[in-house]
């Protein structure tokens, strides 16, 4: 960002504003800290505490101290819970355990949208908190497998409404000029949870401890439950449902009282405080589709609201809907959640140094990178960036997969790491901001929805079967890391398909602009 472009963005962000958007993304958070807190503590968890023992050695009088007061050695933290220290698994019950979190996840992303178009972005916010809460307390208290899974279907439900309803909010919320900005927000929120799981993980992987990690969780949703007391609706939503007037005292609080509104309030009068222009994602910056005799049949129905069945059915609109999904499945299906949900038992004795440890150097690097990598989109543009990361991600899975086999472990590390970096160039943030380019305001609330909810599925089978082909592969052919060739040739055709399908929207004025260059949508 250029130094006017500072200056800019700060005059145009103000306190409140920030406090709004540090509030909201507490769910895309809470979503990241649920995907990975079984990670670190998995043997734990699954009752093979004897290859933790040294970690719990090393720390066991900071932490039994911190877990207890009544207790001051570690072996009196482990037992003094009425609660198992363990829950034995085998390697795949443990699979489902964490992959019930994606099918709660694909039920919230398809079930948010609805209630957040016509009840309010602020009360779809506050279920997924409530969500949260009962789902974290099911799985701090769960003595059992199926206990387990069914908290982390409560908080997938949490997550999986939060990851398109956050979004949504803050780019109704946020400048225009800085919607891109403040978009990728949302991924550095989830990658935030990541880092915060794998961090307590590192510590409290013994015993029954890991159970404080989960706990955890009540609290975040609390925090946020609370917090979402000081937010109010979205401007856009208000303008669309309620009253333009109501809109423009919310949306000039937001600003801050010297900030001229009137551009982005221009439209309110005349159009917006009707439902046929209110849709899921209130973006000037991109615009829907024009209006006209030839545009779509079904752009009449539902009060110019589309849903999923008429979207799918529409040439229209189907093209736009195969890319967006289509990128979103690629962003699992490269593999990255093969690290974040299974790397300390993946690769515990493959590396140099301790896994855990190595699991929270993962995390900080996908957050920092998330971070410097943000701008990209909009300087190199969308599809450059996917292409980069594909490419990157591929090429790290070959690399990965023969320094595993080749018992290389300083090669491996280092790989992961940029396996993870590669990530945050593209695959990470430009799916949750693809939907919204790429078609018009009466559609983009069921392609957002159809866009999660395939990412929920392909998250769910990376998660369930990721573990089982691996273990599969190495007692087929020997040694480790064969799955990484997998994750090499799906790289190349989600490529394939990116360089295909996907038009590239940077610079794009709208979405007929979009079209119109790659393809014709009659």
């Amino acid at each position: 960002m250029s130094s006017s472009g500072l200056r800019q963005c700060i005059r145009d962000v103000s306190p409140y504003l920030i406090l709004l958007v540090a509030i909201s993304t507490l769910g895309p958070l809470q979503f990241g800290f649920h995907l990975a807190e079984l990670n670190a503590p998995q043997d734990v968890v699954s009752c093979r505490v004897h290859q933790y023992q040294s970690v719990s050695s090393r720390l066991s009088s900071a932490l039994s101290y911190i877990s207890s007061s009544a207790s001051r050695d570690n072996s009196q933290v482990a037992t003094s819970s009425a609660l198992p220290d363990c829950i034995p698994m085998e390697d795949a019950q443990f699979a489902v355990v964490s992959s019930m979190f994606t099918l709660g996840g694909l039920a919230g992303a398809l079930g948010s949208g609805p209630i957040a178009s016509a009840k309010g972005r602020l009360l779809a916010m506050r279920l997924t908190s409530l969500f949260y809460i009962v789902g974290s307390i099911i799985e701090t208290l769960g003595a059992s497998v199926a206990m387990l899974a069914i908290g982390r279907i409560f908080s997938g439900v949490g997550a999986g409404a939060a990851t398109v309803i956050v979004p949504i909010y803050i780019s109704e919320v946020a400048p225009p000029r800085e919607r891109g900005t403040f978009g990728a927000m949302t991924q550095v929120s989830i990658n935030v949870g990541i880092l915060a799981t794998q961090t307590m993980g590192y510590f409290l992987s013994y015993g029954s401890a890991w159970r404080w990690i989960l706990a955890a969780g009540i609290v975040i949703a609390a925090v946020q439950g609370f917090g979402l007391l000081l937010v109010p609706e979205s401007p856009a939503w208000l303008a669309a449902n309620k009253s333009a007037t109501q809109a423009r005292r919310v949306l000039q609080r937001i600003r801050g009282k010297n900030y001229d509104i009137a551009e982005e309030t221009a439209a309110w009068d005349d159009s917006a405080v009707a439902p046929e222009e209110e849709g899921l994602l209130d973006e000037p910056s991109a615009p829907g589709l024009r209006r006209d005799s030839n545009t779509s049949k079904a752009s009449g129905k539902n009060g110019g609201h589309l849903g999923f069945l008429e979207v799918v059915r529409d040439p229209l609109y189907r093209p736009a809907l195969i890319a967006a999904v289509g990128v979103m499945c690629a962003q699992q299906l490269c593999g990255i959640n093969s690290i974040i949900m299974y790397s300390v038992s993946l690769l515990r004795d493959l590396l140099p140094i301790n896994s855990a440890l190595l699991t929270i150097i993962i995390s900080a690097i996908n957050l920092i990178t998330t971070v410097a990598c943000s701008p990209l989109p909009d300087k190199l543009g969308r599809k450059t960036c996917l292409l980069l990361s594909i490419f990157g991600q591929g090429t790290s899975a070959l690399v990965l997969a023969l320094s595993i086999l080749f018992e290389t472990k300083i090669l491996s590390a280092i790989t992961v790491l940029f396996f993870v970096a590669f990530f945050a160039v593209g695959l990470g943030p430009v799916p949750f901001i693809l939907a919204s380019e790429l078609v018009g305001q009466e559609a983009v609330g069921a392609t957002q929805s159809a866009c999660l909810g395939a990412n929920y599925v392909a998250t769910f089978l990376v998660a369930q079967f990721f573990p089982i082909i691996n273990v599969a592969l190495n007692e087929r052919f020997g040694g480790a890391g064969w799955v990484y060739f997998i994750f090499t040739a799906l790289a190349v055709l989600c490529g394939l398909f990116v360089l295909w399908r996907v038009p590239e929207t940077k610079g794009k004025k709208d979405v007929d602009e979009v079209w119109g260059r790659t393809r014709r949508l009659d």
